[in-house]
């Protein structure tokens, strides 16, 4: 269990610094500023402070779980930043905008069914990862009595 936990780490921790550096350095941070404002959930200057911040957190707690460190922060991190993605899609799906996500730059529109996979997918990893955490967690304590 403990290497499966370590390549599912490794690979969604891979999959948001992937991510965030494709926005900071490929699409750039223009592109993602303007998918943001899209969704006119934030006005100006807001939508700029979210897309030159969102792929740093994405890069900083992927790596971080990545290489297993601070690992329930990491985790902690990335269920918040999904959250607030599956928010901001949902608002765009319920006003039925025909926008980019913003995810990849590529400027393709959402495809919204799609998304709600990929969210509950996250999720799913994202809980089991806990989960394993706090497996561990409460073995260390045993361990320690």
């Amino acid at each position: 269990m403990q290497i499966t936990k370590v390549i599912v780490s490794a690979l969604l921790g891979l999959w948001f610094v992937y991510s965030g550096a494709e926005k900071l350095f490929i699409s750039g941070l223009d592109r993602f500023t303007y998918d943001i404002s899209n969704y006119k959930i934030v006005a100006a200057p807001f939508d700029a402070f979210a897309a030159y911040s969102v792929p740093w957190f994405e890069v900083i707690a992927g790596f971080c779980l990545v290489i297993g460190f601070f690992r329930r922060g990491a985790i902690l991190t990335i269920c918040g930043l999904v959250g607030v993605f599956a928010i901001c899609i949902g608002w765009a799906w319920f006003h039925q905008l025909n926008i980019s996500c913003g995810c990849r730059g590529d400027g393709a529109p959402i495809q919204y069914w799609n998304k709600v996979g990929e969210f509950v997918g996250y999720f799913i990893v994202l809980g089991w990862l806990w989960r394993q955490e706090s497996a561990r967690d409460h073995a260390e304590a045993k361990a320690a009595d």
